[in-house]
């Protein structure tokens, strides 16, 4: 508008065709191009939503089918909605080796010139770790962090969940253990250098500390972190309320699973509970290169730990399915002897293991574990206690 009032001016043109005023009703009059982007989605919309209803007419006409065999229409039922969004065969053909290799030399030209594949990875905020992991977490590889109760693994996914937004890359964590208030307040604390107990129990008793609180609150509000602490979920959920997220972000540094043992689908069939893993830890996987996203995947360890004298864990020891072992891309254990000794001069300290990694190396890195804060850190160039 601007551009057609100063040529219609610079020619003494613009009272002639009615001014300034007419200029701007013609704008608003207009549509705008500016919404066809929204209007495409609204249109594609409607596609998809008439395509689960054909989709769920079918299903219920293959739950009538008394003459076809249960585990078929179970197929059959979850291929026709998965064909909805294109999940059950994929979108894409099989690419000739040819065409693959096209960029090939200029990619690993590409590394070479970057210092290796760092440009694809997210740093946890752990040098140390992004070390082993060649660069950080990398979109679509299934980690599963692994360690017996009380180790810290949620306090440890929120601390990289954290790093992330404050570089920038939004993440998200779906706690079924822990509200979206729990986890408020372990950031604050970590934030703000107060207690977590004091404020749990909301003891701050100086002005600085309310200031403290106040400031931390106001910069953690600013940060692309998102908390789901619905506390039933199952793949089906993850992947729809991943793809909203992912259509508002754009992009997803890491998306958290707090954790497998609480998933809704392990308890659907409790006559094979591995086999239910199994199908949990692959739909996981098949959902991280979809969308091309690392997930952290929380899951325990199983007990016989506690009965070795070298309590360190492996990936032998994860609970109920060797399919977690089999899907994951990354299997990271954490180890802090002093909840076995005490008196142990590590204390504090966090062994955090690479015992899996496809495609890279594995290995451990030791970090501090900062009890009053639940927090890890780095062990230098951090404050000391």
């Amino acid at each position: 508008m601007l551009e057609v009032k100063s040529w219609l001016e610079d020619r003494e043109q613009l009272e002639r065709v009615g001014g300034l005023n007419y200029l701007v009703n013609l704008v608003h009059r207009t549509v705008s191009a500016v919404n066809i982007d929204a209007l495409a989605d609204l249109v594609m919309n409607k596609y998809k939503r008439r395509r689960l209803i054909q989709a769920g007419n079918r299903i219920v006409k293959l739950g009538y089918a008394a003459d076809v065999e249960l585990p078929e229409v179970m197929e059959q039922a979850e291929s026709a909605l998965f064909a909805v969004t294109g999940d059950a065969y994929g979108n894409t053909e099989p690419t000739p080796l040819a065409d693959i290799m096209v960029d090939t030399y200029a990619r690993i030209d590409e590394r070479h010139t970057e210092g290796g594949d760092r440009r694809k990875g997210v740093s946890t905020g752990f040098y140390d770790l992004d070390g082993l992991l060649n660069g950080g977490l990398k979109p679509g590889k299934l980690i599963t962090i692994a360690a017996r109760p009380g180790c810290g693994k949620s306090s440890f996914v929120g601390n990289v969940a954290i790093n992330m937004a404050r570089e920038g890359y939004p993440a998200v964590i779906f706690s079924m253990e822990m509200d979206k208030e729990e986890w408020a307040d372990r950031f604050v604390s970590q934030d703000s250098e107060i207690e977590s107990d004091l404020l749990q129990t909301g003891k701050l008793t100086h002005a600085r500390q309310w200031e403290a609180v106040s400031e931390s609150v106001s910069r953690l509000a600013d940060l692309p972190l998102y908390i789901d602490d619905s506390p039933y979920l199952t793949v089906t959920a993850v992947r729809a309320k991943v793809k909203r997220l992912l259509a508002r972000t754009g992009s997803l540094a890491m998306v958290g699973l707090d954790y497998l043992g609480l998933m809704e689908d392990i308890g659907s069939n409790s006559g094979n509970l591995a086999f239910s893993i199994g199908k949990v830890t692959r739909a996981l996987k098949q959902l991280a290169r979809e969308c091309q996203v690392p997930i952290a995947l929380l899951c325990q360890l199983n007990r016989g730990v506690e009965s070795r004298n070298n309590k360190r864990p492996t990936s032998a020891d994860l609970r109920d399915s060797g399919r977690i072992e089999e899907d994951s891309d990354v299997i990271i254990t954490l180890y802090r002897e002093e909840l076995y000794e005490p008196e142990t001069l590590d204390k504090g300290v966090a062994e955090v293991s690479v015992v899996k990694h496809r495609g890279g190396a594995s290995g451990t890195v030791k970090l501090l574990f900062d009890a009053p804060y639940t927090q890890f850190k780095n062990l230098v160039n951090e404050r000391q206690f």
